[in-house]
């Protein structure tokens, strides 16, 4: 048996699950109690496999979020004070039953998603790997500076800024939670979780666990949902105060100005049209493992993949030519199958959306070099697609596509590489193929990305900050600087008795007014 199983013993407890947690419906968890809306209503998720039925949810909606903001702001009075050894022993108990329960949420997370499971349980171990981190920084979450002076001593405090809303993506669901909640958590805040509704499977499992593993109630509700419905009553919430959210750039536009007028802090991680510059001195046999692992690997539903191959031009024809020939390899099919690279796109919509950028491409000039096609007649699979003669100025190199789809662009120098490479709208991340070190940090200097890889794909040190630039995002998550975004800093400053305080009122003659004069 491989580390994922096999595909019959996966398909034996998929069926498991479909009986024991899908067919009873997915419900809110509100202060401690799994409930239906108020409003009786449902949605129905399905499978990408085939866009069968999988589960009937419960559609949230201004009650729902207002019954869990209420209850957030309420445990929110007692997690505050609880202190940061008890954070650390329940976060350690949350990642131990991730740890305990892994198959369950891979199984999950790949019937609900599509995502091949050999990815999926990766993802539930990446969960597990961030509650364990966050659980060690708890003790040290409220951790400030002591900065004196001559007549004062100066120090600074952190301390939780409150109920926050996590707004989370459909792509990889239940690791991308767990990176925005544990941080939360950690720092003594309590939670309302959004997840996306078009995977809202794990996320139950997720507040189960959390649950079990005995967070108070209260301190993590999850209400399912729309975004124009339970999402805009999420952000426009006046106790909720902050908003931490992972989704395409107009979705996040949206939320800034639904949140304006409670002056909500927000952190975004946004859309990204990232590049991957592979230079003629560059190691191309490594070069070419990570940028096909960087786009075709979890469907090419990945924030930080890299969708734009950048090759210069002496080597464009070959190394194109490689990419092509591992693309065609590529096993498409059963997500549930330990065999299977890429699996079907998460929802019919998103399917029509990646397809309609093979027409684009043939009509802006661009060569289909490989896929470019559905595989099947069933279902949302799509075969891994490259496109080549591309130009930067095309659609296809500049907006996201989001699907196992990689644009090629030849570039001449060091120069046209850089112009290319930052002229898109959006700079989450950058990955640089080549020996020469002094070209690698500047190239990196100059790239317009909140993260940058030289020589390597997309291999994350969670202390390391995380985010983006331009349309790609606010803020950074990772080690301390997500604390940055749930804390608040408060400075307390002390007077050593040395100082002189100015003095107003005690030389001038006092004034007199004409009913004190008697006049």
């Amino acid at each position: 048996m491989t580390q994922s199983g096999t595909a019959q013993t996966n398909h034996d407890l998929a069926a498991q699950l479909r009986d024991s947690r899908l067919s009873k419906g997915i419900q809110h968890f509100i202060g401690g109690q799994w409930v239906n809306g108020q409003a009786g209503k449902t949605f129905d998720t399905h499978s990408p496999v085939d866009n069968g039925f999988l589960a009937k949810v419960a559609e949230g909606d201004a009650q729902d979020i207002d019954r869990a903001a209420k209850a957030a702001w309420e445990a929110f009075q007692t997690w505050r004070e609880v202190g940061g050894a008890e954070r650390r022993r329940v976060l350690h108990n949350i990642a131990n039953l991730i740890e305990k329960r892994s198959s369950e949420i891979a199984v999950l997370e790949s019937m609900d998603t599509g995502q091949a499971i050999r990815f999926m349980k990766s993802a539930a171990a990446r969960g597990a790997e961030n509650f364990r981190f966050y659980a060690d920084l708890a003790p040290s979450a409220n951790d400030g500076q002591s900065l004196p002076t001559p007549d004062f001593i100066n120090y600074s405090i952190r301390q939780p800024i409150g109920p926050v809303g996590v707004i989370t993506p459909w792509n990889t669901p239940f690791m991308l939670s767990t990176w925005k909640i544990a941080p939360a958590l950690a720092a003594g805040c309590t939670v309302v979780h959004k997840p996306a509704e078009w995977s809202p499977v794990s996320a139950t499992l997720l507040a189960e666990i959390m649950d079990e593993a005995g967070l108070p109630k209260g301190v993590h509700n999850l209400v399912h949902g729309f975004g124009e419905s339970a999402g805009k009553a999420l952000t426009e919430h006046p106790l909720i105060k902050a908003v931490a959210f992972v989704g395409e750039t107009t979705t996040g536009s949206h939320i800034m100005r639904q949140g304006a007028d409670t002056l909500k802090r927000v952190h975004f991680e946004l859309g990204g049209k990232n590049p991957v510059v592979v230079f003629d001195d560059a190691d191309l046999d490594k070069a070419l493992d990570a940028v096909v692992f960087m786009i075709y690997s979890l469907n090419g539903e990945r924030c930080t993949s890299s969708s734009r191959v950048l090759i210069q031009q002496g080597i464009y024809d070959e190394f194109t030519r490689r990419i092509a020939q591992r693309a065609a390899k590529i096993r498409v099919g059963d997500p549930l199958d330990p065999e299977t690279e890429v699996g079907p796109l998460v929802h019919p919509r998103h399917f029509d959306k990646v397809m309609s950028y093979f027409g684009c491409a043939r009509e802006e000039g661009a060569t289909i070099a490989e896929g470019g096609v559905r595989v099947g007649d069933k279902g949302n699979f799509v075969r891994p697609t490259l496109f080549t003669g591309a130009r930067n100025d095309m659609k296809i190199a500049q907006e996201e596509i989001f699907g196992p789809v990689l644009t090629a662009i030849p570039f001449g120098d060091e120069a046209d590489a850089l112009s290319i490479a930052n002229g898109v709208a959006y700079g989450l991340a950058g990955y640089l193929w080549t020996t020469d070190v002094t070209r690698a940090h500047r190239f990196a200097h100059g790239l317009e990305a909140g993260m940058i890889w030289v020589n390597s794909e997309n291999v994350r040190h969670l202390p390391t900050p995380f985010g983006g630039v331009k349309n790609s995002g606010i803020g950074r998550d990772g080690g301390d600087y997500s604390f940055e975004f749930y804390m608040e800093t408060k400075n307390i400053a002390i007077s050593l008795g040395t100082h002189k305080t100015a003095r107003l009122g005690v030389n001038a003659a006092p004034r007199v007014t004409k009913e004190e004069a008697g006049e």
